[in-house]
């Protein structure tokens, strides 16, 4: 986001800066040749980055509406950011509120399948779906996360709150009444669409609304949402299918009301305004640029799961879906270059903070999903219930809402951030080691401590990471840029 003078370097430094008075300053493209020497003590909120903390005015120009160029050379049509005015305090606590709504169901409904997926699967007859259960919704979710900040930034970020807090409902009632497998996968499927944008617009909305050195703390209070809902997950479907007459069923049912209550809630509150520009919605969208990254990652993971699981590595389907997508991915940084606007701006990648910070969640996340999923599942070949299974994962989520917690406040102290990201990714390593000492014993402390450390370590990896791709970037593009990561 290249708007508030030499960003990248202070950003690459390892340091946020201070917030200033929120005045608004032309739009820039210039960020490498500016020669003005930042410091860890540079202020926050440089011109046009974001609403100030004092500004009780209505929205404001972050950028007009001009020319700039691509990779090509050639001029492209720039969109007019507006900037949400100030709310306060007590309106903001009820929109991110309503936001975290969807963010704790989204959390309950990614951890709920490692006690459900063994009683579905066996309800089914099939041992294949349990693998799918995750991956389908996994699948979707991480192919609308990229393409979401765009969209939001066309069509308006209450607008796609209330297409995912319908679109979630609508999966997990089919899961609900789902009576063969292909209806399950189809479900999750679904789910996992509207999982990734509640994910995701709920962090956009935070930073369109929240000064940056304090968006660490909001980003930690979304993360207790997403560990409480995570902590719950596990548990609460154990529960309903050990304790209940319709079993695993009600789990995903039970989501419904309060989802679509929530897109309500959505619908009245939150008015950030979208970016503005003479063309049509739709001649705003790089279909390509969606085709691309969905099919890309359908591909990849499709592969990924399938390899040693459904069918051998050395099986057609894994041997063809991986390598095309290499290819889809490698096309799909070639268009994106080219688009006049594009899903993800490729420059951004360019930049060394948000390039080493998607790396990072992205080996992150591999490690925390195959835990979350593998775990409970090896809990319970051992002969330990759903419920029981469920309760020892939760010291995860605790540590995730804590530490996060805590990140964004040390943040907000010091405006740094590349030793509490060494920091947490050594924590995570640290709870990763724990695991592997275990035995067929299972040890109710040590997995309790390794679910801690690899939650805890993970938890403040997030903030650190999405608050250091903030601070490289435009205002105009932390919406992609958080879509990204």
């Amino acid at each position: 986001m290249a708007g508030y003078g030499n960003g990248a370097d202070q950003a690459e430094t390892g340091s946020l800066p201070r917030e200033d008075d929120g005045a608004v300053a032309p739009h820039s493209h210039g960020r490498d040749t500016e020669t003005e020497t930042e410091t860890e003590r540079t202020p926050l909120l440089r011109p046009g980055h974001a609403p100030s903390s004092h500004n009780g005015g209505g929205p404001r120009v972050a950028g007009p509406v001009g020319v700039s160029e691509n990779a090509n050379g050639e001029e492209e049509e720039e969109e007019q950011t507006i900037v949400a005015k100030q709310e306060s305090f007590g309106k903001l606590a009820l929109i991110m509120g309503t936001t975290w709504i969807g963010v704790f169901l989204g959390a309950v409904d990614s951890t709920i399948i490692a006690t459900l997926s063994a009683p579905i699967a066996s309800e089914f007859k099939s041992l294949s779906l349990m693998a799918w259960l995750a991956t389908g919704y996994t699948i979707s979710n991480a192919a609308f996360q990229p393409i979401s900040g765009r969209l939001t930034d066309i069509f308006g970020r209450g607008p796609g709150l209330v297409f995912s807090n319908v679109v979630f409902a609508a999966g997990n009632l089919i899961c609900g009444l789902a009576r063969d497998e292909k209806a399950m996968i189809l479900g999750r499927v679904v789910a996992g669409i509207g999982g990734g944008g509640l994910m995701s617009i709920s962090t956009f909305v935070g930073s369109d609304l929240v000064p940056l050195r304090s968006r660490g703390i909001v980003q930690g209070m979304g993360n207790i949402c997403y560990g409480a809902g995570a902590m719950m997950g596990g548990f609460f479907g154990g529960l309903v299918h050990d304790h209940t007459a319709l079993g695993w069923r009600l789990a995903f049912l039970v989501q419904v009301p309060p989802v679509l209550l929530s897109a309500v809630a959505v619908h009245l509150l939150i008015r950030v305004p979208p970016k503005q520009s003479d063309k049509s919605y739709l001649a705003r969208i790089d279909f390509t640029g969606v085709f691309l990254t969905s099919a890309f990652l359908t591909l990849l993971l499709l592969g990924l799961n399938s390899g040693g699981n459904q069918v051998p590595w050395t099986h057609p389907l894994p041997l063809t879906t991986i390598p095309l997508s290499a290819v889809l991915f490698v096309t799909f940084l070639w268009w994106e270059s080219r688009a006049r606007q594009p899903i993800i701006p490729v420059r951004l990648l360019a930049t060394r903070t948000v390039l080493a910070a998607c790396f990072t969640n992205l080996l992150a996340t591999m490690v925390m999903l195959a835990l979350l999923f593998y775990v409970p599942l090896y809990m319970q070949v051992l002969g330990i219930s759903a419920t029981d299974a469920g309760l020892r994962i939760l010291p995860s989520p605790v540590g995730v809402s804590a530490m996060s917690v805590l990140a964004g406040y040390l943040m907000k102290r010091t405006g740094r951030f590349v030793t509490l990201g060494i920091f947490s990714t050594g924590i995570i390593i640290a709870g990763i080691i724990l695991f592997t000492l275990m035995g067929r014993e299972l040890s109710v402390w040590l997995s309790s401590a390794a679910f801690f450390l690899v939650g805890g370590g993970y938890g403040a990896m997030l903030t650190t990471t999405l608050l250091a791709c903030i601070a490289a970037v435009d205002h105009s593009q932390q919406a992609v840029v958080t879509s990204a990561t």
